[in-house]
């Protein structure tokens, strides 16, 4: 592919690294001499200063033949012109970052649109996505977001005490807006179909609305526990501690927030409804202990300062937390604690530099879709756009001949996002959802393509 990154910092330079292996056509551009002098020898990929709002200096990168336009500077303005107007210059899909105040914005005005750009992200948010991720399920099982997150896909272990085994699943009084997607059974992956049934000890991957799913999760697995109310400490204030402490304010869970700074906490205070804001400084032994950190279910370190997160996590886990968790910005601490992460008592480590390339990546498999999620035995979640000829746009979804191994699982539109049934009608414009096999991908794609 032919890609074109603008802003060479952390997220940009990183991303830049990580394609140029795979031998794609990358040109890199920063407006800082020192920063591209500094990466020239380092990356296999054209290095070039210059400003990546100007029209010329895209002209002159040849941007109206970019099949990928990614603007990763640290400014949103810079971000959302530079796509703006490589989308307008002829590039084929444009990402923006932004900051996670923006994304939040998204409900009131639709950036996307107005800006024609095809996605806009916040490290922030992705951040606090993964974080969020390991709260809601501390042992591992897949949890992702799809959809612009409004569609959540959830994976649970049957028990032998579900009162739904050998029932066929068209038979099921699930929740409207709720699907089981997949059944994984003697290592291997089964579609769901309705005269499917289901298994003590199958692992069944569910597609819908969170609230929706969690009706339905301690019907296939009563031991799960749904909804369950957390002690959650946050250490530091800043946007990801507000992006986190705004998707937990949705479940039951008490959250605390403790900022040093008390301006930053009068700015929490503001924007959090039923969040604890504690001006202290948790880096010192006595804060945790006032604070009765030992006996939090969790301990979220994120600050900007990696050190401050690991030792603070250090001390809280010596104290009796449950779970600790941190924020890492810094690859080599990143690294170095993921490795003795079982020795240190740190549950996770979350890097907002990896969540932005592992949100990216997924933009550069192919052309004609992008890869979501990876399920077992190589079955895929994948998003297509429907483009105004596509073959199946005006169709309801019983009215389309689907191929075999694979399944519709999530339409968004515009602001609209559901679980389609047979009576929804797909609309040139949408960005489909389908889960497939390997064997059922290339017949999917065709369909949804032509």
């Amino acid at each position: 592919m032919n890609i074109i990154i603008v802003g060479a910092g952390e997220v940009g330079k990183h991303l830049a690294q990580s394609l140029s292996t795979q031998l794609h056509n990358i040109t890199l551009i920063d407006h800082s001499e020192t920063v591209t002098s500094s990466i020239y020898e380092k990356l296999d990929a054209r290095v070039v200063t210059g400003n990546g709002t100007s029209a010329m200096v895209l002209a002159e990168n040849d941007v109206a033949d970019c099949e990928l336009f990614l603007a990763l500077t640290s400014h949103d303005n810079t971000n959302l012109a530079a796509a703006s107007i490589a989308k307008s210059m002829g590039a084929s899909t444009t990402i923006a970052r932004v900051h996670a105040s923006i994304e939040r914005g998204e409900w009131l005005f639709n950036y996307r649109e107005h800006f024609s750009i095809d996605h806009l992200f916040s490290t922030e948010r992705l951040a606090a996505v993964e974080l969020a991720k390991f709260i809601r399920n501390p042992e591992g099982m897949v949890i992702e977001e799809i959809a612009r997150g409004r569609i959540e896909l959830q994976q649970v272990v049957v028990s032998s005490e579900c009162k739904l085994l050998n029932q066929e699943i068209a038979t099921l009084d699930l929740p409207s807006g709720v699907r089981i997607a997949t059944i994984y059974r003697n290592k291997g992956n089964i579609i769901a179909g309705g005269s499917d049934h289901l298994e003590a000890d199958d692992l069944v991957t569910l597609f819908g609305e969170s609230a929706q799913i969690s009706n339905v999760l301690p019907l296939l697995n009563p031991e799960v526990l749904i909804n369950q109310e957390h002690n959650i400490v946050i250490f530091g204030g800043g946007e990801y501690a507000l992006a986190l402490a705004e998707m937990l304010e949705n479940s039951p869970s008490k959250v605390r927030i403790v900022e040093k700074s008390e301006a930053e906490c009068k700015r929490l205070s503001k924007q959090l409804q039923d969040t604890v804001i504690i001006n202290g400084d948790a880096t010192t032994l006595q804060q945790l202990r006032e604070e009765q950190v030992g006996d939090a279910d969790f301990f979220i370190a994120v600050s900007p300062d990696d050190e401050d997160n690991v030792m603070t996590c250090l001390q809280a886990k010596s104290l009796g937390t449950a779970y600790c968790l941190t924020l890492i910005h810094r690859p080599d601490i990143a690294n170095a604690v993921l490795r003795n992460r079982e020795r240190l008592g740190i549950h996770a480590a979350v890097s907002p530099r990896l969540a932005s390339n592992r949100d990216l990546l997924r933009f550069v498999e192919t052309e004609r879709f992008h890869s979501v999620a990876k399920l077992q035995a190589d079955v895929e979640v994948i998003q297509l756009l429907l483009k105004e000829d596509a073959f199946v746009a005006g169709k309801k979804v019983s009215e389309i001949k689907w191929p075999k191994g694979g399944a519709l699982v999530g339409l968004l539109r515009q602001q609209l996002t559901l679980v389609p049934t047979g009576e929804d009608e797909l609309q040139a414009g949408d960005a489909v959802y389908v889960i497939v096999t390997p064997e059922s991908q290339k017949a999917f794609v065709r369909l949804l393509s032509k």
